[in-house]
């Protein structure tokens, strides 16, 4: 199967190592795998609640004004 705009490289005994994607055409696509590959990298890293969030958010802002 080929679809336009992407393009495999392969090595020297054809096995497929990188991958060429064109933007114009695919943006959207790799904007989603990138979302996902961030989010899978980000996967064991410790969370913070939401009032967590709001409290830094908030010291951070009194501190700049």
């Amino acid at each position: 199967m080929t679809v336009k705009g992407v393009q495999f490289v392969s090595d020297s005994e054809g096995r497929k190592t990188a991958v060429l994607i064109d933007l114009r055409k695919h943006r959207q696509e790799w904007e989603d795998l990138y979302d996902v590959m961030v989010a899978e990298s980000r996967r064991r890293e410790p969370r913070v609640s939401l009032e967590e969030l709001k409290r830094r958010l908030n010291s951070t802002r009194k501190r700049r004004a």
